[in-house]
């Protein structure tokens, strides 16, 4: 029989009281606007999904939409979680994180499954798992965690390309997946966090121009010797935008039936029973790369700008957070987050419009796809943590 003395009664009941009054601390200090305008993106992709994909599965013209809203509740747990954790703890553990990192991207490459020519997922039966989609999180914590320690050493280049070094082996075991897209995420975010940490503009310049000059390497050069790095479709992909009416039945094709779409919308937008391009597929990939295309024409230039508006609110809400962080580490990770989703924002909707090449990102929040909803969620939950915490430093 346990005993259970009357002395230890109060100080279990304190202790209560003090978790609850932490937690409405934290709550009191969230950014509400930016946990709303997140709430307003998931509950606008799944209105949009569910119409989108209505006629996709015969007999279970919800079966998408459902699917995306369990993936939606599970990412706000995960969101909710990360509010609760501190977020310098990944700095403690930057190495940890790194190791997971490098391990999924690998794990993926020896045991994922083989779709269309790429190792991008894993199958786990109920869930089509793609670490390179959480890698992008993960990839931030580290490199802004490397470069927290280094303090004002970010000017040498020393440190500048120790930071690129140890950014590219996760970009090379996403790129050689083959994930392009993803890859260029990877870039973006390594640019962030370096503008962010304070690196010099001689050394962000550089770094832009062998950047550009691996890329004509890449896509015209290379191959124009004979070497082909990247596969036949992804060349055609990532050059076709420039002119779209080269290859209208293949290399172009996607991109032309998305400027169809997006210019038969209208303002008001046909509907979703008389979206032709959606609904009898003329649309490839109608429900993951190419979503904002059936938004518009669905929903058209009204329901287009809905969208685009409430990017642009998470947006503001992220960079005010950049610059309210409690300390350097804390406000690398901001701006890496901030411009790895502006960069997949920019991307996806610009290629819809045949203003970007395609390369495959998902448009956040709207995409139907888990690992890229769950993900996304996380990395709010960060940022809404990180304001949390920069709000109590400036009340202190």
């Amino acid at each position: 029989m346990a005993i259970d003395y009357a002395g230890a009664r109060p100080v279990r009941v304190r202790r209560r009281g003090e978790r609850a009054a932490a937690a409405g601390s934290l709550a009191r200090r969230l950014d509400w606007l930016l946990l709303g305008g997140v709430a307003a993106l998931v509950g606008y992709g799944l209105w949009a999904i569910g119409g989108i994909t209505q006629a996709d599965v015969a007999r279970d013209e919800n079966y998408y939409l459902i699917r995306q809203a369990i993936f939606a509740a599970l990412g706000a747990l995960l969101l909710v979680a990360a509010v609760v954790v501190d977020p310098r703890t990944y700095r403690a553990h930057r190495r940890v994180v790194f190791g997971g990192l490098v391990g999924m991207l690998a794990l993926v490459l020896l045991a994922g499954e083989l779709t269309r020519g790429s190792r991008r997922w894993i199958d786990l039966g109920f869930f089509q798992f793609q670490p390179s989609e959480f890698g992008k999180l993960l990839f931030v914590l580290v490199l802004a965690g490397f470069l927290a320690d280094r303090g004002r050493r970010v000017t040498e280049w020393s440190t500048v390309l120790a930071a690129v070094g140890l950014g590219l082996l996760p970009i090379f075991l996403v790129f050689v997946q083959p994930d392009f897209g993803t890859s260029l995420v990877y870039g973006a975010a390594l640019a962030a966090v370096l503008f962010v940490s304070g690196a010099r503009w001689l050394h962000l310049g550089t770094l832009a121009a062998v950047a550009a000059l691996v890329a004509v390497a890449l896509l015209w050069a290379l191959p124009a010797a004979g070497v082909d790095v990247l596969k036949p479709y992804q060349t055609a992909r990532l050059t076709a935008f420039t002119d779209p009416d080269a290859d209208p039945s293949g290399s172009t094709y996607n991109v032309n039936q998305s400027i169809v779409a997006v210019g038969a919308g209208g303002l008001r937008g046909r509907g979703v029973a008389n979206a032709t391009q959606t609904n009898l597929d003329y649309l490839p990939e109608h429900a993951t790369d190419f979503v904002f295309a059936s938004v518009a024409e669905q929903r058209g230039f009204l329901g287009a700008s809905s969208l685009l508006l409430l990017y642009l609110l998470v947006l503001w809400r992220g960079i005010r957070i950049v610059s309210i962080a409690p300390d350097g580490y804390t406000t690398f990770v901001a701006g890496g987050i901030v411009v790895a989703l502006l960069f997949q924002i920019f991307v996806n909707v610009g290629m819809t419009m045949g203003i970007a090449p395609i390369t495959g990102i998902p448009l956040p929040f709207v995409s139907v796809g888990g690992s890229s909803m769950i993900s996304n969620l996380i990395a709010m939950g960060v940022l809404l943590a990180i304001a949390a915490r920069g709000r109590e430093a400036a009340r202190r």
